[in-house]
Parts: structure tokens; C-alpha cells; sequence
């Protein structure tokens, strides 16, 4: 879905008067309904404008809930609202029906102004079944709209998640404002002329739902009926089944007296800078961006991956792009995947493979035989809950240190990582810069938060992407004592210490390829202890001068005495969470890691102009411990590992408490 975005000077005329004290509050992220309501003619519902809203829709795993959140947020993107989403499922196939580990939800976050994170919690819970309410119901704040599915609420499906009583009648939810709907028989008397069974007519509730809020919050309606008959194409009266729900639960807002309010929120069309722009995914965005290294590499990609969650997505998406000179190959495992990645680069491809933390693991020979081989490849590392099989659907930032030293030997790597979904297409070609220019692998950071996660996303013109064109060897470069012109496999370029790339089949480039030490120059096999030692930290050097730029501080004021620093998915929360301080009177700087290795060059420096640095990590602080090492600095390390990410007002509350301190 794209969107054509006004002009500066369209967007300056729209923008929100409410000057400095309003953009404040809007910042701060607590303002509920503006004082501008509309009354439409006699007997039209009140029409209320917000500035933001957070939507969550929950049930049971087979209930839609992926497909409906997103739909709405498709139609949310093309109606211009900026937006951030939290896809949460469970690993399981199929988990039980009806119980809590078998609760999928999505949530999204959209409004008329710049937002970063999918919301701390949700203003409307669409509650599927009992488990879904109750798995959900501890993050809804008192006030909040609670969408019940009351057909659900039947004695078997409460006592299977523990509820001793109706929650809908005893009186546990008097703090919220409930509106009970019976989705499913609604849905199925919409559908009583299609010939359905029951079971086929009750899959269509979830259509039902998304009519109902597409209602509420004003979002078109033509892009999901297209959506709907195009995914159903082969079975018309599916298709058509699905809009009738749809249309459905859109009327049911119009009509009935329980929904007596809807609600606006405006375009965000003072958030972005002219373009064009779609809804897009971390995976998605990182497909592409892969997609558009290549073709200004001016070489074909090679994914040589293994299915794993969250990463599977991208073998998927590329899989599609065979126009683009893309070759996939689904390996029989996660060894057999990265090796044929390094066979491709070996004969002169674009060459990633693509994985998870376990399957990292799996990889670490053979990314260890890239360093020695001094090859460009992209090892893609979409990382999840750990250790071992872990938590495969929630996201964690613990593969750091596994990225930076989890190879046998001194195999340094360098490590990439972006921080907001569509900043996934960007950090896919600075990885693809590094791996060619300084012929190594590369690892990409990404995380399930982000793979899974989308926003709206700038498609960029062509001429703003970098030229990652290489010359391949063609001939002999080096000179013997005796004149004699020969080819030195590892002969390195004075800038970079990169070695010639010499694709197989060249005549007179024929050298010796394999993982046991290169002697200097000639990559001839060597045992020489002298040699050995250049070469290890002739490696190291190598990445130690990777061109990456400064780190950029955030420090308004220039007075601040606490730096909040961030690396990967943190970005939105961390962002947010300064937007709240700051909105509150307090003086926090913040800076944000893209290159994890080499570091910036002037992080130590950074680091050292502050009282107290804070370094939130989806781990146990593995930033933190990296850089006490390197810059002998008290890091504040701040943690969780919930398989979820961080919430602002979390954030916001230590970095005030840091501050004060």
C-alpha cells in the first residue's frame, strides 16, 4: 500500500496549532479525545477526534487475529497515519483451543503525528474468547474499551482458563467500558444464504471484527473487500462470505445503540517528508534492501538458507524475485545452507544465508571459514528468545555476543544492526557495503520485534542508493624477484586490507582455497608461527578500519548529565521514553548504535563527556559488558528478557530515576 505525501508547505498549513504546550502533552503520549467533537444531522452517532489511538485484537490461534490486525493496519497506512504493530503468537502450530498458550494477538499504534513503538497498552481490547481476555485484560488501563465476544463465554471455554465466574456479569470488569457483541452469531446469521456449515460461516468473525472497528475509527474499506476476493479467488463464495461479514460488522456500528461514539484520527501528514510511501515489515524491508544491494553491487544473490522462525519470511520474499537475478536454495540444514552461501560468494554473488540464534550456532564453522577465506557474506541473524530452542515467536537481543566471538579462534566479524523496520532496508546495504568492499563477512542484527513489526516506510529514488560496484581480479598482481608476473591471492589492498576477488575460472588466477592458516601474499598453506601472527592480526586490523560514521548524540540543551544509549529494536522505545522526560522538564542525551563492530569511532569520546551512561538491552547486558571492556566506562545497564520489548514509560521511569539519582 503507498501513499502520496503533501509538501512542506501543504504540510506546514495542516499542521497541529496547538503550538508548543500541546505538542508537549502529544508527546508525552497522555492526551485523550481533543475538545473538537462533531454531532453529524439529526440522529448521525458523535463523531470524536483523537490524536492517537492503540488497538489490540486477541484470540485464539486459529481465530485470524494475525490476518485481521493486518488488514486494519493496511488500511491505516493507506488512509496516512503514522503506526507502529506488535504481532505476538505462540510457537506452536496449533496450540489448544481455548487456552492461554494458544492466545495470538496483534496490536497497533496509530496516529496523526511522529510515533515509535506499537504503545505501552492498548485503549480497545477486541477479546475473542475468555483466554484471550484474560491473557490480556492485566496490560488494558482502567477506562479502556473491552470488546467481548460473548458467544465464547460459555461455561467449558472460562473454566479452561481458570475463571470461576462470568467475567462479564460478576462485576471484575465494572472499571472498563465493555461493549458485549456476539461476533460469532452475528457472523453466522450475515452469512445463513451462503450454504456454509456452521464451522465455515464461525471463521468469518474475525471479518466481522475488523468491519466493526473499521468502523469505529473511520478506515477505508475498499482495499480489504480487494484484499478479500483476490486471497479467495479460487473459492468466490468464501470471498464473498468474508466481505458480507465485513459489511456486517461495519453496519452493526452504524445501527446499533451500544456504539454510540466513533472516532477520527487525522493523517500524519506533518510526520513525513514528501515521497512515496508504504506499510512495510522488518523482513520485508530487508528482502528488498538485499534485493537493491545487488543490483547496485552489479551482482547476482544467492540465499542459501534453512527455514527457521522469525527469518523464514525473507527466504520466502525472495524466493519471489527471480527477475531480480535472486537464486534461493532451501538446504536440507543450516550447515548445508551457509555453505552453499559461501560457494556463491566464492564464484562472485551477492551471498547471504539467513537464520535465527540456533542456527547461527550451527553456522559458526563455516562463518569462521569466510574470515579465514576473507569472503563477502551476509549472515542475517533475525535473533529470538534463547538459549536452545528458546521462545521462537518473541524477540530478544542476545545474539550479540554470540555475533562477536562465537567462533573458534580469532575470527573477528563485523556486526551491523538496524533499528526500526524499514531502517532494515538501509542496514542491508551498509552491510552489503562492508562485506564487499572489505571482503568479509558481515553480520546483520535484526530481531523478531522488528521482522515481525511494520511501519510506514519512504521508498527511496534510485539515485539515493549507493554504488557497491567491485572489480573482480582480472590478472596478475604481483611481481617476482626474477620479473615474473604472477597472481597473489592475498595480496591486500593498502586502504583496506582487502584481498583481490578472483572468481573461479579466470585464467591465471588459479590459487589455493581452504581453512588451514594462508601464508601472507601467496595464500600458500602455513605453519609459520610468525606468519600466523600477522595474519591474525592482519584480520583484525581489517575490521578495526571499517569506515563507519561517528555516532550522532541527541543532546538538545548540550547540559544533560545522563546518555541513554541504545543499540537495534531498542531505538523506538528508547526514543519514546526520552520524548516523555523531556516533555516532563528533564535533560537526558541519547545516542543509538547501528555498528556493534567496529564501534564508532568516536563512542569513547561520547562516553566520556557524561556523568552516568544507561544502556537498556534485551539481554543481560551484553552492550554494557562490551563496552566496561573497551572503554573502561561505569555503564548503567539496564535488562529484560520477557521475550517482549521495552515499554516507554518503563524507560521513561528509569532514566528519570537516573537523573535524580
Amino acid at each position: 500500500m503507498t501513499s502520496q505525501v503533501s509538501s512542506p508547505a501543504e504540510q506546514a498549513a495542516s499542521a497541529d496549532p496547538g503550538g508548543e504546550a500541546d505538542a508537549r502533552e502529544r508527546l508525552a503520549g497522555q492526551r485523550g479525545p481533543t475538545d473538537g467533537t462533531a454531532d453529524g444531522p439529526d440522529g448521525a452517532k458523535e463523531v470524536r477526534r483523537l490524536d492517537r489511538v492503540i488497538i489490540r485484537f486477541a484470540g485464539d490461534s486459529g481465530d485470524g487475529m494475525q490476518l485481521t490486525g493486518d488488514r486494519f493496519t493496511s488500511e491505516t497506512a493507506s488512509f496516512g497515519n503514522d503506526l507502529s504493530t506488535l504481532p505476538n503468537f505462540p510457537a506452536e502450530i496449533r496450540a489448544p483451543a481455548g487456552t492461554l498458550p494458544g492466545v495470538s494477538s496483534f496490536q497497533l499504534h496509530f496516529a496523526d503525528h511522529d510515533i515509535l513503538t506499537p504503545g505501552d497498552a492498548p485503549n480497545v481490547l477486541v477479546a475473542m474468547n475468555p483466554a484471550a481476555l484474560k491473557a490480556n485484560i492485566a496490560d488494558v488501563p482502567h477506562g479502556a474499551e473491552i470488546i467481548v465476544n460473548t458467544d465464547e463465554f460459555t461455561k467449558r471455554p472460562m473454566a479452561k482458563v481458570g475463571y470461576d465466574s462470568n467475567p462479564l456479569e460478576d462485576g471484575s470488569l465494572d472499571a472498563y467500558n465493555v461493549h458485549p457483541v456476539p461476533l460469532t452469531t452475528l457472523t453466522i446469521e450475515a452469512l445463513k444464504d451462503y450454504g456454509l456449515s456452521r464451522k465455515e460461516a464461525e471463521r468469518s468473525k474475525n471479518m466481522f471484527a475488523l468491519g466493526l472497528l473499521s468502523w469505529m475509527y473511520h478506515r477505508p474499506t475498499e482495499s480489504t473487500e480487494a484484499f478479500l476476493r483476490k486471497k479467495f479467488a479460487k473459492k468466490p463464495e468464501i470471498a464473498e462470505a468474508n466481505v458480507t461479514a465485513f459489511r456486517a460488522g461495519w453496519n452493526f456500528g452504524e445501527t446499533t445503540e451500544d456504539f454510540a461514539v466513533s472516532y477520527e484520527v487525522a493523517p500524519a501528514t506533518a510526520a513525513f517528508p514528501p515521497g512515496t510511501y508504504r506499510n512495510i515489515s522488518g523482513n520485508l524491508a530487508l528482502s528488498y534492501g538485499l534485493i537493491a544491494a545487488a543490483r547496485q553491487a552489479d551482482l547476482p544473490l544467492y540465499l542459501g538458507s534453512y527455514p527457521i522462525t522469525p527469518a523464514s519470511d525473507i527466504l520466502h520474499e525472495l524466493s519471489k524475485h527471480k527477475n531480480f537475478g535472486v537464486r534461493t536454495f532451501q538446504a536440507e540444514d543450516e550447515i548445508a545452507g551457509i555453505g552453499a552461501a559461501l560457494g556463491a560468494a566464492f564464484g562472485g554473488a551477492l551471498a547471504v544465508t539467513t537464520t535465527s540464534g540456533p542456527g547461527v550456532a550451527l553456522k559458526s564453522e563455516t562463518i569462521g571459514l569466510a574470515v579465514s577465506l576473507e569472503l563477502p557474506l551476509l549472515i542475517v541473524d533475525i535473533q529470538r528468545g534463547g538459549p536452545s530452542t528458546g521462545l521462537p515467536t518473541k524477540t530478544e537481543q542476545a545474539d550479540l555476543l554470540q555475533a562477536m566471538y562465537g567462533r573458534n579462534g580469532e575470527a573477528p566479524v563485523p556486526i551491523v544492526a538496524p533499528r526500526t523496520p524499514g531502517d532494515c532496508f538501509t542496514a542491508a546495504l551498509d552491510a552489503a557495503r562492508i562485506a564487499l568492499t572489505y571482503r568479509t563477512p558481515v553480520f546483520l542484527l535484526s530481531d523478531g520485534y522488528l521482522a515481525n513489526g511494520s511501519e510506514p516506510w519512504r521508498v527511496p529514488e534510485p539515485d539515493e542508493l549507493p554504488d557497491l560496484r567491485v572489480q573482480f581480479a582480472s590478472g596478475p598482481n604481483h611481481e617476482l624477484a626474477d620479473g615474473t608476473e604472477v597472481f597473489w591471492p592475498y595480496k591486500r589492498d593498502p586502504h583496506t586490507l582487502a584481498r583481490p576477488w578472483a572468481v573461479p575460472g579466470t585464467p591465471g588466477l588459479e590459487h589455493r582455497i581452504g581453512g588451514i592458516e594462508k601464508q601472507d601474499g601467496t595464500g600458500n598453506i602455513s605453519y609459520d608461527p610468525a606468519n600466523h601472527d600477522f595474519m591474525v592480526r592482519t584480520r583484525q586490523a581489517k575490521i578495526d578500519g571499517i569506515d563507519v560514521p561517528d555516532v550522532e548524540v541527541d543532546d538538545p540543551t548540550g547540559d544533560a548529565r545522563v546518555l541513554v544509549l541504545g543499540w537495534g529494536s531498542t531505538y523506538g522505545p528508547v526514543t519514546a521514553a526520552v520524548r516523555r522526560v523531556r516533555a516532563s522538564g528533564g535533560t537526558v542525551a541519547q545516542a543509538h548504535l547501528r555498528h556493534l563492530n567496529p564501534f564508532p569511532g568516536n563512542l569513547g569520546e561520547v562516553l566520556g563527556r557524561y556523568e552516568k551512561v544507561v544502556v537498556p538491552e534485551m539481554n543481560l547486558g551484553q552492550l554494557a559488558t562490551l563496552l566496561r571492556a573497551k572503554y573502561l566506562v561505569d555503564i548503567r545497564s539496564y535488562t529484560q528478557v520477557s521475550g517482549m520489548p521495552f515499554k516507554a514509560e518503563q524507560l521513561a521511569t528509569v532514566l528519570k530515576e537516573a537523573i535524580d539519582d
